[in-house]
């Protein structure tokens, strides 16, 4: 697979050009870069959260309307454009998920209150570093609290669906991803 000589990539053009280039409406082949260049990445995210190819791409789909439609918000200070693209995907990704468990039957046994409380650090943590950085800091978590925290983000389940799937206690799940969320965040800090 090779780049078209007279693409943007070929022409050394960023992807911050590009973004640029999208939000003011004055290149419709910038969308078309962005999605060459980081369609099959976005593809395989929202796969790892979806499990599923159909909703993978329609995860893809939407992300690169949100791309479009939200250009102009782009803030280079934040996030690298990767970042942000795949920020977005995420998003769409686990709404995809949570819209499909919506139609689902709710078993009467779960008690309310049991649901996700933690607060989400996952939009700033994006915004604040690139993945890699955040497979860093991931890997110097305790298993235990890795493992937590990849299935809150990656798989979007709740702390009582991760306690079930894990056998855990729902108190033990919860600490798990307060003190991983807290490390991470101390090991994210050392990389900005």
């Amino acid at each position: 697979m090779g780049v078209a000589v007279g693409s943007a990539a070929a022409r050394g053009v960023s992807d911050e050009a590009l973004l640029e280039r999208l939000a003011r409406g004055t290149d419709e082949q910038a969308l078309s870069e962005l999605y060459d260049r980081y369609q099959a990445l976005m593809y395989g995210l929202a796969l790892r959260i979806t499990r599923d190819t159909a909703m993978a791409q329609d995860a893809v789909q939407e992300a690169f309307i949100g791309v479009w439609r939200n250009a102009s918000k782009y803030s280079g200070s934040k996030a690298s454009v990767r970042t942000w693209i795949l920020s977005i995907t995420h998003h769409r990704a686990i709404d995809l998920i949570r819209r499909r468990r919506a139609t689902a039957a709710i078993p009467e046994d779960d008690a309310p209150g049991d649901a996700f409380t933690t607060p989400d650090v996952w939009p700033d943590v994006v915004r604040a570093v690139d993945a890699a950085a955040v497979r860093v800091a991931l890997g110097a978590l305790p298993d235990l609290q890795r493992r937590a925290i990849e299935m809150a983000y990656f798989d979007g389940l709740t702390q009582t669906e991760i306690a079930d799937k894990t056998g855990a206690p729902l108190g033990t799940v919860k600490s798990r991803v307060r003190l991983g969320l807290i490390q991470l965040r101390r090991e994210l800090e050392g990389v900005t």
